[in-house]
């Protein structure tokens, strides 16, 4: 499973710049894992998809990578032998690996929902990055019409589908400024994206106006305002539970507490970085965001959201 979650670390920064050499996707297999109800887990080369299936037909949340929408369609249909299309797509950030595949679903008619600063990157085109001074960049182009939300909202949004309230929410200011939580009520399954992950350290859009403050926001009211017993499909990892997602926000708020003070005793990053002051926590440390660039994302995030945010 480690080597998988590394894998999706790497194809991020391979499938959003597009500069480097693609993967060989007829070797991916979509993996199918029923959570609740009507309600599935599909794992492939991307981001996780979270799928709802009955009588109105398909709503997919995040698409993956293009290359896989005939793997992710057969899979679909598989699921209960259906030939009913998807009708919407959900997207719960703009990076590639999550959103890629948008262009293949819009072309076969599915409507694509969206937080409005997504539609924007999107649009536009970004420079994904841990912070302005950080590691980690990634020039994610603009990306074509079939590809952009059709529909966007501002702070949520209620879809009545199959049966089912489906809550979609933005958590401003935590992966992305664009973010989406997608809450199935009846089944109690929520999408969290990349607000939570399972593969070691986040990556965290500083430049997109992300921040390790709003990401431990958004993975609190998570854990207040839904059922104990919700299940939890990361962007990338294994199925959770609320546990899990605890002991994630616990990571998040003890490493940028560690940061925070390096920062009141006015030290460089340099300086933390030498010190080791991520030591205890190692083990997070992974190929895509290693314990240095984890420091840079804590540093750049804490330091812009004081000056006052940057985008």
């Amino acid at each position: 499973m480690r080597k998988l979650l590394l894998v999706a670390g790497l194809l991020l920064v391979a499938g959003v710049t597009r500069a480097q050499q693609q993967p060989d996707f007829s070797k991916v297999e979509i993996k199918v894992m029923q959570v609740s109800g009507n309600i599935y887990m599909l794992e492939g080369a991307g981001g996780n998809i979270a799928a709802s299936v009955g009588a109105d037909g398909i709503l997919i949340v995040d698409t993956e990578y293009s290359p896989l929408a005939e793997k992710i369609q057969a899979a679909l249909k598989n699921i209960r032998v259906t030939d009913k299309p998807v009708r919407y797509v959900v997207d719960t950030h703009y990076h590639g690996d999550h959103s890629d595949g948008n262009a293949a679903f819009g072309a076969r008619g599915a409507t694509i929902i969206a937080q409005e600063n997504l539609r924007k990157s999107l649009e536009n085109g970004s420079a994904i990055g841990n912070g302005p001074g950080g590691s980690i960049h990634i020039q994610q182009p603009a990306q074509p019409k079939a590809a952009l939300p059709t529909i966007t909202y501002d702070d949520h949004l209620d879809i009545h589908f199959n049966d089912e309230d489906i809550r979609v929410m933005h958590f401003p200011e935590a992966h992305t400024d664009g973010d989406s939580v997608v809450f199935f009520s009846e089944n109690k399954v929520v999408h969290m994206g990349d607000e939570f992950v399972r593969y070691g350290f986040p990556f965290i859009d500083v430049n997109a106006g992300g921040s390790v403050q709003g990401m431990i926001a958004a993975c609190e009211r998570v854990s207040t305002e839904f059922p104990a017993d919700v299940k939890i499909i990361p962007g990338h990892g294994a199925l959770a539970t609320m546990d899990d997602l605890r002991e994630y926000t616990n990571l998040l708020k003890d490493t940028s507490a560690v940061v925070g003070k390096a920062l009141a005793e006015h030290k460089t990053l340099d300086q933390m970085k030498q010190e080791k002051i991520l030591a205890p926590w190692q083990k997070y440390s992974g190929s895509f965001v290693n314990t240095d660039a984890f420091i840079e994302t804590l540093y750049y995030s804490l330091t812009t959201m004081k000056a006052g945010g940057a985008k």
